[in-house]
């Protein structure tokens, strides 16, 4: 049951509800439990966010954040990424339903891992997942096989034990026609996920269940199923798109247009680009189509590819159907210099941080997840470049959000950026 509200006291809801909401700018989205008592209509709030792809380099800030924490367990907490994450648990915690989108493959909790192309990485990450406030994960992607069936088992079953519900791959055929619906708020929400490929990868001929292809009809008749099982909203994770191009290719707009005519698919949230690109509403579904990086790190980080966005919905059943609104929260990962590099600029690396005369590099020590408008306004320790370097995430995101004309049909961000 993915409900959060309503195990609460209703005055300390009203209490939080009503701290967030203050935090975002007048944007009352946040308070969704009252505006969903206030005219009886059933009501939730999606949260979904790009991909998650652990490079080298945050298991080894894992590894110092859980050193710099006193942790000597080699079990498993001497790797955690809660520290790297915890920026944007404020609004993934507040939503009624928190969409991840799982990556790569997970490995044994103390190695070996591998990155680009065959990823295999720490499976405390799933816990921290978890910890941040989502409740479920897309993972079909173009690494879903990379490792094998072995390799979809060991993810699977590492969501499993963080409670983490998922769907995209399966480990039985079983699993793979099961549809995964989850109770929102007493709604039956179901979530789907496709990929483009899997790097030249085949799905095996004796599994053809491992991990879903994208496929418009398989797509079609996998909502008729979940329409069939129950759900009254199905939501589409879609890995899609050209990588490294903020804006949605010539097939992305084509089947997005298909997806939104031709099915009841109530949101379609697109992954696998590693940029952030536009939202657009389209016959009545929002179509996000591209949420950039949640959680990367490049071995040449662009500037691009460490902003993403957190997609905030809120659903709120009208007649036969749903209206839904759509805000986003930019987020960036900041990210230290290396230490046989000087810091590049602003809009490349990540830092916008040059040493100081005593040769110490001020600013950024460590790789963090941050929503970007919520560090500007609270932060008050970021120096000058760093405050440029947020300002320039935030109104480049901005700007790609709507420049295929979202702004008319109401999208906007859930926090302003601070004046």
């Amino acid at each position: 049951m993915v409900t959060r509200h309503p195990y609460l006291p209703r005055i300390a809801r009203a209490a939080a509800l009503a701290l967030l909401a203050t935090t975002a700018a007048g944007c009352g989205l946040l308070d969704s439990d009252s505006a969903g008592e206030a005219d009886g209509a059933p009501a939730f709030t999606v949260a979904a966010a790009g991909d998650i792809l652990i490079h080298p380099q945050l298991t080894e800030q894992a590894r110092k954040d859980a050193k710099d924490a006193g942790s000597t367990d080699t079990g498993g907490k001497g790797i955690d990424f809660d520290r790297t994450m915890a920026g944007i648990k404020p609004v993934i915690s507040k939503a009624d339903l928190g969409i991840c989108h799982f990556e790569p493959v997970v490995g044994k909790p103390q190695g070996p891992f591998q990155s680009f192309p065959d990823f295999l990485v720490p499976p405390q990450i799933t816990t921290t997942i978890k910890n941040v406030g989502y409740d479920t994960c897309s993972t079909a992607s173009n690494h879903s096989l990379d490792h094998g069936p072995a390799g979809v088992r060991r993810t699977l079953d590492a969501l499993d034990a963080a409670g983490l519900k998922h769907t995209g791959s399966a480990r039985t055929r079983e699993e793979s026609v099961k549809p995964l619906i989850l109770d929102v708020k007493g709604v039956k929400v179901a979530q789907l996920s496709y990929t483009l490929g899997f790097n030249g990868r085949e799905v095996p001929a004796d599994k053809p269940w491992l991990a879903n292809r994208t496929s418009f009809d398989k797509i079609a008749a996998a909502e008729k199923a979940a329409r069939a099982a129950g759900a009254e909203v199905v939501i589409l994770s879609i890995h899609w798109g050209r990588e490294h191009h903020p804006d949605p290719g010539t097939p992305q707009l084509k089947l997005a247009r298909r997806l939104a005519e031709e099915t009841g698919i109530d949101l379609v949230i697109g992954h696998h680009a590693h940029v952030v690109q536009p939202m657009e509403k389209i016959d009545g579904t929002w179509v996000a189509y591209g949420l950039g990086n949640q959680l990367a790190r490049h071995e040449v980080p662009s500037g691009l590819t460490e902003e993403g966005i957190i997609g905030w919905f809120e659903f709120r059943k009208k007649g036969d159907g749903w209206d839904v609104q759509a805000r986003y929260v930019p987020t960036l990962v900041t990210i230290p210099p290396d230490a046989d590099e000087s810091a590049g600029p602003a809009g490349a690396a990540g830092t916008g941080t040059e040493p100081d005369s005593a040769g110490e590099t001020p600013g950024v020590k460590d790789h963090r997840l941050v929503n970007v408008a919520e560090a500007l306004r609270d932060n008050k320790q970021l120096s000058d470049q760093e405050r440029a370097r947020y300002r320039l995430a935030f109104e480049r995101t901005q700007g790609t959000m709507l420049n295929r004309g979202a702004s008319k049909d109401g999208l906007k961000p859930l926090q302003d950026l601070p004046g």
